[in-house]
């Protein structure tokens, strides 16, 4: 894997204990000062970022395997996006959309268009965050349709806020405690080959009988999935299940809608993770890699689809921000120029030579995932899962400079995030530091 030029040094170096003295006493103003319920996975404080590192507020470097949840597809501080938010906001800072236009929000809008799978006629809308492009497909979907009901699946992370929560799976700590969810929101069956055992023909017979029983076509509007899931734990449905999901929702009518709000803009090593089975959503959701590390999110579609709302149903203040705007069209130039996609795909075939032979070891289940979207499973030694293990592999890295996130719903996969740009040298020695914590623990 070619290396590519950055601003920092792209090696790990610890030079105090993780958090240091200045972290710990941010982390006590954080205390003082912010609602507890936002609370950081890592314990140092970050003041910069480049290519495939993170230096804290006490000098340390660390090893970046999170990209800020798949964000920072281009690196954290990406020369070109930087360039392209100084000029946006050297002439608007803020000028909503629905006010004052900019050719910015139309500029982002014809690129997703034709970046999105299928060419069929297309149309986009841009908002800010995830959360919203989930929500206002399922508006639009509801719209379009003239129907209420939608369909998420098993494992499903799609937000939290009232309605993206209720689609989300996992209660603790997204759901609990926080009222009366959203209604006509159904969870049908995921396809999870290492858990159900069962090929996408199989799994896909068995949700569709779900959603026939329980749900029913008439008052279907959507169906919602992610290629592959983020917070379920990188589960990569059986080949074949998305395409029969596809096929019987066109057949019946729903609104087949793809959240790759996680999984898409290079990271499964093409533009979108539906690519790989040549999945054509009705509707697609995007986020995180799409803003260049600037908030925005777009929802994209079938024309007549995105044009169901009426006129000003759809938008916000913030969305597609202009500065939010040149950062995504700077980072879409720099993964064409760079081919991310490809380098994402190399950035897989490392990663699987660095920890496929863990799989020897009765604790590590499986390492599955696609580009630069892989995930580890541990389990005891029943082989059901293992947070205990997971929590302490954890910790390790921390402490020894990397930074890796869990997910799961039962808190027992570590999953890998590397922005797309990392160098080798890097990439090996952050996972030589995971291969030896899941040994050692």
């Amino acid at each position: 894997m070619q290396d590519l030029k950055h601003r920092l040094p792209q090696e790990r170096n610890v030079s105090t204990a993780i958090p240091g003295p200045r972290s710990q006493e941010l982390n006590a103003a954080r205390e003082a000062d912010v609602a507890a319920g936002v609370i950081p996975g890592y314990p140092s404080y970050i003041t910069d970022g480049d290519g495939g590192v993170l230096v804290d507020v006490d000098g340390n470097t660390i090893v970046d395997f999170a990209s800020g949840i798949a964000v920072t597809s281009v690196g954290a501080s990406n020369e070109r996006v930087v360039k392209a938010v100084a000029e946006a906001a050297s002439h608007l800072t803020h000028t909503c959309f629905l006010n004052a236009p900019y050719q910015g929000f139309v500029d982002v809008c014809k690129k997703l268009n034709e970046l999105t799978p299928g060419t069929h006629e297309k149309k986009t809308c841009l908002f800010s965050t995830g959360a919203e492009a989930v929500e206002n497909a399922i508006k639009i979907a509801r719209r379009y349709t003239g129907k209420n009901r939608v369909v998420v699946f098993d494992g499903a992370f799609h937000g939290r806020t009232n309605l993206t929560m209720t689609m989300t799976a996992k209660n603790k700590p997204y759901k609990q405690g926080f009222g009366t969810l959203a209604a006509d929101i159904y969870r049908a069956p995921m396809s999870y080959p290492l858990r159900d055992g069962l090929d996408g023909k199989q799994a896909a017979a068995r949700t569709l009988r779900y959603i026939e029983q329980y749900v029913g076509t008439e008052e279907l509007a959507a169906v919602i999935i992610e290629p592959v899931q983020g917070e379920g734990g990188f589960v990569e449905p059986a080949k074949g299940f998305l395409p029969a999901l596809q096929e019987w929702c066109t057949d019946n009518g729903v609104v087949f809608i793809a959240d790759e709000i996680q999984a898409g803009i290079c990271r499964t090593g093409s533009w979108f993770a539906c690519d790989d089975e040549g999945i054509i959503p009705d509707l697609i959701t995007t986020a995180k890699g799409v803003g260049g590390g600037i908030p925005l999110s777009a929802v994209t579609g079938r024309a007549e689809i995105m044009d169901a709302p009426d006129p000003g149903s759809l938008g916000g203040t913030y969305a597609g921000n202009p500065v939010a705007c040149a950062a995504s069209l700077a980072a879409f130039e720099e993964m064409e120029e760079l081919d991310l996609a490809s380098r994402a795909r190399e950035i897989e075939a490392i990663i699987r030579e660095e920890l496929e032979p863990l799989l020897e070891l009765t604790t590590v289940a499986e390492v599955r995932g696609r580009g630069a979207m892989i995930a580890i499973e541990l389990v005891d030694d029943n082989n059901q899962p293992n947070a205990d293990l997971t929590a302490k592999v954890a910790k390790t890295c921390r402490e020894q400079g990397v930074l890796i996130l869990t997910c799961g719903l039962d808190g027992n996969v570590i999953r890998l995030l590397p922005p797309l740009v990392i160098n080798e040298s890097t990439l090996r020695d952050g996972l030589q530091v995971l291969a030896e914590a899941i040994r050692a623990n």
